[in-house]
């Protein structure tokens, strides 16, 4: 049968992590789906890993960059390999809620008209404790929501391919944001809908792409994300940034003004007896 669904895996080192999300596919109650997997010049054993498993299911598609590309380029090229008009991303250390595939496709039938269906996620560690969930927001207009997009939108995300077609797509020269980027993209092309339900289990671990010491990496990419949809909207990123700026000086000023006043009365008697009062020890 021709896919209804493609699934897309950028692999990179997670070879170790792989067989979970390869799992977490066989067992959606949603059958007719493929899986686009490229490694990007993996340096573990993730090709003998992720052939191993695959070997004998024809809905498992493999394929290797020549050179390391990175993932943002790693997954445009997973979309323009993809048979089927719905995509969706799964990252090769993350897993997906068995009735995932299912209740988007499901969405995606009852609203023809939307572009994007989106889910909330399970965040979890890296054995796949449970640790805390994460709810998307319901995007209907492009106001202030739209205008942030800071976690409104989640995976589980899928796409027709259509509506995607319409955009400039996948941009991958916005690291760390790229989904960002396209989310926006995708609710000014058409109508998105939000399943509050956790389809997508986010696996936290130490180097991922927006967490830890890569968080204010993430933060840069984000608001590029952002002024690339200001400039498409035609929106005044002068007044905001007017309007949104604070000068690191006067923040360094604020927190060193802050500071003598801590210090002033751990050194006063007077402060101390205020210490005392309010709960404090100075």
């Amino acid at each position: 049968m021709h896919p209804e669904i493609s699934i897309l895996l950028a692999n990179f080192n997670n070879g170790h992590f792989f067989k979970e999300a390869f799992d977490s596919l066989l067992h959606q109650t949603f059958k007719n789906w493929e899986a686009i997997i490229i490694d990007d010049c993996s340096t573990d054993n993730s090709v003998e890993v992720i052939q191993n498993l695959i070997k004998g299911d024809d809905r498992f598609l493999f394929f290797k960059n020549e050179v390391n590309k990175g993932y943002q380029e790693t997954i445009v090229r997973a979309v323009s390999l993809s048979r089927a008009e719905i995509f969706g991303r799964l990252d090769p250390d993350d897993t997906l809620s068995p009735d995932a595939i299912e209740i988007s496709m499901n969405a995606h039938r009852k609203n023809p008209e939307v572009g994007l269906v989106y889910s909330d996620l399970a965040v979890r560690g890296k054995e796949m404790e449970f640790w805390w969930k994460h709810s998307s927001k319901q995007i209907d207009h492009l106001d202030e929501k739209y205008y942030n997009l800071n976690g409104e939108i989640s995976p589980f995300a899928t796409f027709k391919k259509s509506v995607y077609n319409r955009t400039s797509g996948l941009d991958p020269w916005i690291r760390r944001a790229e989904d960002k980027d396209i989310y926006m993209k995708m609710c000014e092309a058409a109508p998105v809908i939000y399943i509050p339900r956790m389809l997508y289990n986010y696996r936290q671990v130490e180097g991922s792409l927006s967490t830890n010491s890569n968080e204010l990496k993430a933060i840069f990419w984000h608001w590029v994300a952002l002024t690339r949809m200001m400039d498409r909207r035609k929106i005044n990123l002068e007044d905001i940034f007017v309007e949104k700026f604070v000068d690191r000086q006067r923040v360094n000023d604020s927190v060193r003004e802050r500071e003598q006043q801590i210090k002033w009365l751990k050194n006063n008697w007077f402060g101390r007896l205020l210490g005392k009062t309010w709960g404090k020890n100075f």
